[in-house]
């Protein structure tokens, strides 16, 4: 009864719209509410601020609202447009130069912002028209731009990367640096399958930039490439915790676009504020519900029946068992966000992976390559609409561009899955 009421109310509100948060919220409360019939209903609803407290006021977690203001901040400091110039006065005269441009930018700004969404709309509105000036179709242009942004979420710093790690109890250094191989090897797979499609298009190619432009264009740039360096070089050096880490991130950030760029002045750093509040309220909504979603799949015990019929539908055979990992995120990218989605599936998969031999770093990967597909799989991948928002397309049109980018990342999936070393290769 407990486990209809969660996940048949969990589908309905789905079906009608409703927010993810609310959704996980709502059900979870109802199945509470079903759990305790009978018992008085202050003493059964008592659990839900104690979960709710717990799950949001996590240390680790502290990172996630400090790598979105980062991300905010150097968003509006200026530093894509002088990523995306360096790119172009060192790529630009290739040809299909432009589409090997918006990925390595797309690389490098994931390891500032962490986000996809953000890594698209900071770089799309440059991006986008230069793919189409130089010969790429509209469709493909926006859904190369809004792939190459789902790298976001797997080269360090990622967010969801601290999320997995919040639920799995995983390093999260080790998560990052898990990350950085496969998410090099997504951008990889872009890159091809941009040079494969260009091959029957006209593209153009700009002169070839001189040694003094290109000094100029790094000199511009040369902040915002020492952002990730300070980053990712803090944590692996083991100067500070990745949650220390975004914090400096911050204040790195606000000094380079306030002082060294000037970009940013008093009205900008009130719209960052209000934008970081306001996405790290979703996130922490999301955080609350999904924790009362896997409280109820573990009072019910419906996570030690997941878990044994997984062992015996695997018979324990680890590629069986990422066969079913991979279907079932797959679809689920379609519909839910990444940080929803290793909420309710995390606790599911990590016990079967535990049972099974496969390391916690290993199933990361996994796991938010498959969520890093869905941001730009139709029909709910956030990155398309912001994509198609910035390209002036429709979705039906992007969805026929994304195909070749879809291919070349399932690839990738493919190798990050069943070669462990790919992912493990760094990682002590």
């Amino acid at each position: 009864m407990v486990g209809i009421t969660l996940l048949g109310l969990f589908v309905l509100l789905l079906a009608f719209g409703a927010p993810i948060a609310t959704c996980l919220g709502l059900s979870s409360v109802a199945a509470i509410l079903a759990q305790g019939a009978g018992k008085p209903i202050d003493a059964v609803m008592s659990v839900l601020p104690r979960l709710c407290s717990s799950a949001s006021s996590k240390f680790v977690l502290l990172a996630i609202p400090f790598f979105i203001l980062s991300g905010n901040v150097m968003e509006k400091a200026g530093i894509s447009g002088r990523l995306i110039n360096l790119a172009e006065k060192c790529l630009g005269h290739v040809k299909g130069g432009m589409a090997i441009v918006c990925v390595v930018v797309s690389c490098f700004f994931a390891a500032i912002s962490g986000s996809g969404p953000a890594t698209v709309a900071a770089l799309g509105l440059i991006m986008i028209p230069a793919l189409v000036k130089a010969g790429y179709p509209a469709s493909f242009s926006c859904a190369l731009m809004a792939a190459g942004g789902a790298i976001g979420v797997v080269i360090p710093p990622s967010i969801t990367f601290v999320v997995y790690g919040s639920i799995a109890d995983a390093s999260i250094t080790n998560l990052f640096i898990s990350g950085m191989v496969p998410g090099l090897l997504m951008g990889a797979g872009l890159i091809a399958a941009a040079l494969f499609l260009g091959r029957k298009y006209d593209l153009k190619v700009q002169p070839k930039a001189s040694g003094k432009e290109r000094w100029d264009a790094f000199k511009e740039a040369f902040f915002g490439l020492m952002m990730p360096v300070i980053i990712l070089g803090g944590i692996y050096g083991g100067i500070f915790t990745p949650t220390e880490a975004a914090a400096v991130s911050v204040f790195y950030g606000l000094a380079v676009g306030v002082f060294v760029y000037r970009e940013i002045d008093f009205r900008k750093l009130i719209d960052i504020m209000i934008d970081s509040c306001s996405t790290t309220a979703t996130v922490m909504f999301i955080t609350m519900g999904a924790t009362l979603f896997a409280y109820v799949l573990t009072r019910a015990r419906l996570d030690l029946t997941i878990k044994d019929f997984m062992l015996t539908v695997t018979n324990g055979n680890w590629i069986i068992f990422f066969i079913i990992v991979n279907i079932v995120l797959l679809i689920a990218g379609c519909f839910l966000d990444s940080t929803s989605a290793l909420y309710i599936f995390t606790p599911l998969f990590a016990p079967v992976a535990a049972a099974l031999g496969i390391s916690p770093i290993h199933l990361g990967v996994v796991l938010i390559v498959n969520l890093a597909i869905g941001l730009f799989t139709p029909p709910v991948g956030v990155n398309l609409y912001v994509a198609c928002g910035i390209g002036d397309i429709k979705i039906e049109e992007i969805s026929k561009g994304i195909i070749p980018c879809l291919v070349a990342e399932l690839v990738i999936l493919l190798l990050c899955t069943y070669v462990p070393f790919v992912s493990t290769m760094f990682v002590s």
